[in-house]
């Protein structure tokens, strides 16, 4: 009896495994490359799982290895690059699973926007590049000023990690994000809603049967205005008891409002002057190390869930009351420059620092580091824990404080990195960096 996961998170596949034997299940890890999982790999026995490379951006090669997979019952598929082939290969194969439309619509901001609002949830729809009369920027920021106002959020409708992002607070910002969005390649496409001002925060939810349960709240706390990076992350928020009950219930209105009905979900909101608003619903459990705190400040393996969810039972996380654990905090590594990484220095001072400060590894050395504007950008994740979240992000930023991220600068034309073909043998796509694995938090 085989579950198999299509690609993953860079971290949390250990507990993955571990949760599959403790449910009697054999895992299969299909991926296009596992050195992406050699931190997690490393910690394994070597027939822990079944690791099987294959071009995961290929529906039909992996519909074929799938097709070979000794008593299948359960796909997992939890990144944002392969939501979408795994909700085409679970209808296909007869699998538990949610309905792909409903991962289509979670997958488009844009179209989560409106259905927000036509249930009464945002206070204002999404302005749609695509969907206006006009052809050209005039006419969409002439709709940006109009229906979203200022200041408002350009953004990618599909984009992850952070990246294809732009605050726009006067018109002079407004036209120069327009011109620069011009020069990218979008995932989906382009679209501008309100910029809702406030502390960001993730909801971190277990859905079945069309009830919610909130898990706790992942605070996240961003690099300055103008830019979105994310930078620490601590769980659980001490929320007063009525408020942590009053966001169980509106979370569970708005996955209901995108029909979100099972499995993990991962969902980040600002809590304004007027309440919460969505900033983007993820049909997943949180990236970089929020799993792993999940692990730990809940006591329970959190992945046995979603295993469960994949064989199509319901999760015995659901109606447990976890015994608890300390809380945790996390802080993404950024080098100070781009350029090729080439380590971390510090580490042997975590030794003597409150917290059990641990380093997390994302990137190898040699591995090139061209943004730091978002997600794309940080080399490892420091991690810490503490008696409560406020605590262990206190230990969290020391112990960051300590490290310095190293890189050198960039070869010349001649020494040029690999491209994705050399990457990712067969592959057309470049096989996704740490911002789409980890989806940064």
């Amino acid at each position: 009896m085989t579950v198999v996961c299509l690609e993953s998170l860079t971290f949390g596949l250990g507990h993955l495994v571990r949760a599959a034997d403790a449910l009697g299940e054999r895992l299969c890890l299909l991926t296009g490359d596992p050195a992406y999982y050699a931190y997690e790999l490393d910690r394994l026995p070597p027939t822990a799982l079944d690791v099987v490379q294959v071009d995961t951006f290929d529906t039909e090669q992996v519909a074929d290895r799938l097709g070979r997979v000794p008593e299948l019952r359960g796909l997992i598929s939890s990144t944002d690059t392969w939501t979408l082939v795994g909700a085409e290969l679970t209808a296909r194969f007869g699998l538990p699973g949610v309905d792909a439309a409903v991962l289509r619509l979670s997958r488009d901001k844009a179209a989560v926007r409106d259905r927000l609002h036509e249930a009464g949830l945002t206070r204002a729809r999404a302005v749609d590049f695509a969907t206006l009369p006009g052809d050209g920027r005039t006419d969409f920021a002439d709709a940006v000023l109009k229906d979203a106002g200022l200041p408002a959020v350009v953004k990618d409708s599909a984009g992850t990690g952070s990246q294809n992002v732009w605050l726009v607070r006067d018109e002079a910002e407004l036209d120069a994000a327009l011109r620069e969005a011009a020069g990218r390649t979008l995932k989906g496409r382009l679209f501008a809603e309100p910029y809702f001002s406030g502390p960001v925060y993730s909801a971190e939810t277990l859905t079945w049967a069309g009830r919610t349960r909130l898990l706790g709240v992942s605070s996240r706390l961003m690099s300055r205005e103008p830019r979105f990076r994310e930078e620490v992350t601590a769980f659980p928020v001490a929320f007063p008891g009525a408020r942590h009950a009053e966001l169980e219930r509106w979370l569970d209105r708005v996955l209901a409002a995108v029909g979100y009905t099972d499995r993990f979900a991962h969902v980040e909101f600002a809590l304004t002057a007027t309440g919460p608003e969505v900033v983007e619903v993820n049909p997943r459990i949180g990236g970089a190390l929020v799993g792993e705190g999940l692990c730990r400040a809940l006591g329970v393996n959190v992945y046995e869930a979603m295993v469960e969810c994949a064989l199509g039972r319901r999760p015995r996380l659901m109606d447990l009351d976890p015994p608890g654990g300390p809380a945790v905090a996390f802080v993404l590594g950024y080098p100070d420059r781009p350029g090729v990484y080439t380590g971390v220095t510090g580490l042997d001072r975590l030794l003597d620092m409150p917290g059990s400060p641990a380093w997390f590894p994302v990137k190898s050395p040699g591995a090139p580091v061209e943004h730091l504007d978002d997600s794309r950008g940080y080399a490892g994740i420091v991690y810490a824990e503490g008696p409560t979240a406020e605590l262990a992000t206190h230990h969290a930023v020391a112990a960051a404080n300590a490290l310095r991220v190293t890189t050198e600068p960039f070869p010349g034309p001649a020494e040029a990195f690999p491209g994705p073909a050399e990457a990712f043998p067969g592959s057309a796509e470049p096989f996704p960096g740490p911002a789409e694995r980890t989806g940064g938090g």
